[in-house]
């Protein structure tokens, strides 16, 4: 049995209203209390707590919110950050240069990569977190979401990992190189491998399983069909990249014939159950489609910035109903897996566009909680309410960055950037980090590892591209 964990007189408690349209989106308090017992949070609000609990955190001068969601990453991306060839490419580019370098990942390098973006995420506020594994590299062992999965039990952290698969390669039109990508009954069939082995569908579940075929440059229509009847046969999330990018528009214009919503539409794909990466590329009828189906999209604001992709229209899409998250996509696509830093983010390019379609703080936060819990098909999470999972984290003001901005606490931590942001994480109603460090986790040791395999991989595809990769 956990410890039972009192946060007592919180300066702010930002609980999140699960409507976005509600009067008061986050829903906030100062004063009170929130009580944890047994992984769940039993109470919450402005009253004094009369109880007693193991652990008592003085929560006078913290900010309190439901832990953040993260909905869209490569973990292995963190591998080849900042990759000097690749630093004024857009994305097909960016793609064709790193998947040289990717094409020789192994196993335990994509084991320490996953376990370096999940310290990341937990250390900017994430508590749970998906990740898309589309890349299967020949030369790597084929339990690589297996390694994923221990990885996160051994930070303690919620994880809803997809299914990824790229089954076209170059040979057949695709984008990738061949010896990156797996043939369709293998995909299928590790699957329902992991579906079975890690797929738990009980409330507050710390590992479930959804399905994501990579894209439309990248799998079979036949595939994306399948993987819809496997989802809908265990009732599953469904996830792909969607109208990312003008070069994906017109691959899909000259291939299919139609417009990338216009395909996955046509595929079964434009269901209640999918939420889809970027979706910058939208025109007002395919974002009321969207809504009106009850779909989720996972917006990655930094990545967008990062190639050069766009703006997605999210006041429209919020408009529409979607369920709207947030994600930091593959860190070689962002340089961080920093999740508070893609709050902001959200709100400043918003800003970019007529002062009509602007975001502020509850929209964002909203987005990186509720959001995120819709886009993944839960309930249990993302809220600090009795009766949810307690994934909480707290966030002292006691920082030079946030002096002067505290007229407003739940704004100050979109608005302000600080450089180590989060204090404490409690999953599933542990405590996994506190004072900013991760409980158990050698940082030093983790980041001397994961640099090393950086260095070969790229020194290694410098030397067969003969193209310079590295400053």
């Amino acid at each position: 049995m956990s410890e039972s964990i009192l946060i007592k007189n919180p300066l702010c408690c930002i609980r999140v209203n699960s409507d976005i349209n509600a009067k008061d989106k986050l829903n906030t308090f100062s004063g009170g209390h929130v009580y944890i017992e047994n992984n769940k949070i039993i109470s919450v609000g402005p009253e004094t707590f009369k109880g007693n609990a193991d652990r008592v955190i003085d929560g006078s001068r913290m900010v309190f919110l439901p832990g953040l969601i993260n909905t869209h990453h490569h973990f292995f991306q963190t591998l080849t950050r900042n990759i000097y060839a690749t630093q004024k490419s857009q994305l097909f580019d960016w793609l064709l240069t790193n998947y040289e370098i990717w094409r020789n990942i192994s196993g335990q390098a994509f084991y320490v990569s996953a376990k370096l973006a999940m310290a990341e995420l937990i250390k900017s506020g994430a508590t749970t977190t998906s990740d898309h594994l589309y890349l299967f590299p020949e030369i790597a062992e084929k339990d690589l979401i297996d390694r994923e999965f221990k990885a996160a039990q051994e930070l303690s952290m919620r994880f809803q990992p997809t299914r990824g698969s790229m089954s076209m390669g170059k040979s057949d039109g695709g984008l990738p190189p061949d010896d990156v990508i797996q043939n369709e009954n293998i995909i299928i069939e590790d699957s329902i491998r992991l579906i079975e082995k890690y797929h738990d569908t009980s409330p507050g579940a710390m590992t479930r399983v959804s399905l994501a075929p990579c894209s439309p440059f990248s799998v079979t229509p036949e595939l994306m069909k399948k993987n819809v009847e496997i989802a809908r046969k265990y009732n599953l999330q469904l996830h792909t990249h969607l109208a990312e990018t003008i070069d994906e528009e017109n691959f899909c214009i000259e291939k299919f014939k139609m417009r990338p919503f216009e395909l996955i539409k046509s595929l079964g794909w434009m269901t209640s159950n999918s939420w889809y990466a970027h979706s910058i590329y939208l025109n007002d009828r395919e974002i009321e489609e969207i809504g009106r189906v009850g779909a989720g999209i996972s917006h990655c604001p930094t990545s967008n910035m990062r190639l050069g992709s766009g703006i997605a229209r999210i006041r429209e899409l919020l408009d529409a109903g979607v369920s709207v998250s947030l994600g930091v996509d593959g860190s070689a696509s962002n340089d961080s897996s920093n999740m508070l830093l893609e709050l902001r983010n959200a709100l400043l390019i918003s800003r970019l566009r007529k002062d009509e379609f602007w975001l502020n703080t509850e929209d964002v936060l909203w987005m990186g909680t509720v959001g995120g819990a819709k886009a993944l098909g839960r309930d249990d999470i993302g809220q600090i309410e009795s009766g949810k999972s307690a994934d909480i984290i707290g966030i002292s003001m006691d920082r030079l960055e946030y002096s002067g901005a505290q007229h407003d606490p739940a704004a100050a931590i979109v608005f302000s950037s600080a450089m180590s942001p989060v204090d404490l994480s409690i999953i599933n109603g542990k405590i996994i980090m506190e004072n900013g460090k991760i409980i158990g986790l050698n940082e030093k040791e983790l980041i001397k590892e994961h640099q090393s395999i950086s260095d070969i991989l790229v020194e290694n595809a410098q030397k067969k591209l003969g193209k310079k990769l590295r400053r």
